[in-house]
């Protein structure tokens, strides 16, 4: 599977997990030798690790995300943002670094860290992954209702969650609408749009693709200003 930009039109059919109806199989021919060719497979595989690593690890994914938006930055102003010790906000540099997903500058004093941001749009799975995705699973280390959610329902239904809470911060649907759409609790689904607010609001501002997860309601959503956000990542004063 190569992971390609993929663009989307606001004509596309897009579901509440984010992704794209696909009513038809696949075309037989969207998979051919070349694509299979152990050596096309081999150089995707660090791709898809790495999106694996930071599904799985909701710490070293608020690090991406707080370089990616608020980058250049430095590892003392990690660690004052995000309240880690200064081994740790090294190990998660270190290690994001290794994957490629952050650049160090050391030409500075302190080092300097940027990030390009990430993307992932696959068409006929359908998956879509933006920052603002990333930022969403990364706020179950400080929001106790995003841990539940995740818990009790998975990674899938948290990205169905936050397409739903866009949609209803657009005015397209009710609490109880989106309840139904992702198969949870009315109680439930308030509880995930409002705690996934933080990342919409800051996804809005900083996310270049935030439109490909709402790309038919990216400038209709009522939100706070990134002041206002509960729970999203404030950028720390520099340090000299």
């Amino acid at each position: 599977m190569d992971f390609e930009q993929v663009t989307m039109t606001a004509d596309d059919r897009v579901r509440p997990d984010g992704g794209i109806d696909a009513l038809d199989p696949p075309p037989t021919d969207i998979m051919d030798e070349e694509t299979l060719e152990p050596k096309a497979l081999a150089q995707n595989a660090p791709k898809l690790e790495i999106v694996m690593q930071l599904l799985n690890q909701p710490a070293l994914t608020r690090v991406y995300v707080y370089v990616c938006y608020w980058g250049p930055v430095s590892p003392p102003e990690i660690m004052d943002a995000l309240e880690l010790s200064k081994s740790t906000a090294y190990e998660y540099v270190d290690r994001l670094v290794d994957f490629g997903l952050v650049d160090r500058d050391e030409s500075t004093r302190p080092q300097q860290l940027t990030a390009e941001p990430l993307i992932i749009v696959e068409q006929y799975a359908p998956i879509v992954i933006t920052p603002t995705v990333l930022h969403a699973l990364a706020l179950q280390e400080v929001d106790d209702d995003i841990d539940y959610f995740l818990d009790r329902y998975g990674t899938g239904k948290l990205i169905a969650a936050l397409r739903g809470a866009g949609l209803h911060f657009a005015g397209k649907t009710t609490q109880r609408m989106v309840a139904t759409d992702i198969d949870v609790r009315e109680t439930e689904a308030m509880m995930i749009i409002y705690a996934l607010q933080p990342a919409l609001a800051v996804g809005r501002e900083h996310d270049p693709f935030f439109e490909y997860l709402f790309p038919d309601v990216a400038d209709q959503m009522e939100l706070p200003d990134l002041d206002g956000a509960d729970g999203a990542p404030a950028k720390s004063e520099p340090h000299e």
